[in-house]
């Protein structure tokens, strides 16, 4: 593997696994005998994160397009 690409899989393996991991521990606030919530609460926090999620991906996608002249 060239350098770039080793270093993307090293940095995206690492901050994915981190991502994974904190989804786990929001998911602990669930307890309800620990925590008092709403299904708004519950909404609002998994809006912002598949917000998150779409703007990340889109500037995968934006990336991978190639440069087209402009043409009148």
């Amino acid at each position: 593997m060239n350098e770039k690409r080793e270093r993307f899989v090293r940095v995206a393996e690492n901050r994915t696994n981190k991502i994974i991991e904190m989804i786990r521990l929001l998911g602990n606030c669930s307890n309800k005998s620990n925590y008092e919530y709403d299904e708004k609460d519950i909404n609002r926090i998994y809006d912002a994160i598949k917000k998150e999620l779409n703007d990340s991906q889109a500037k995968f996608k934006i990336n991978n397009k190639k440069n087209v002249d402009f043409k009148l």
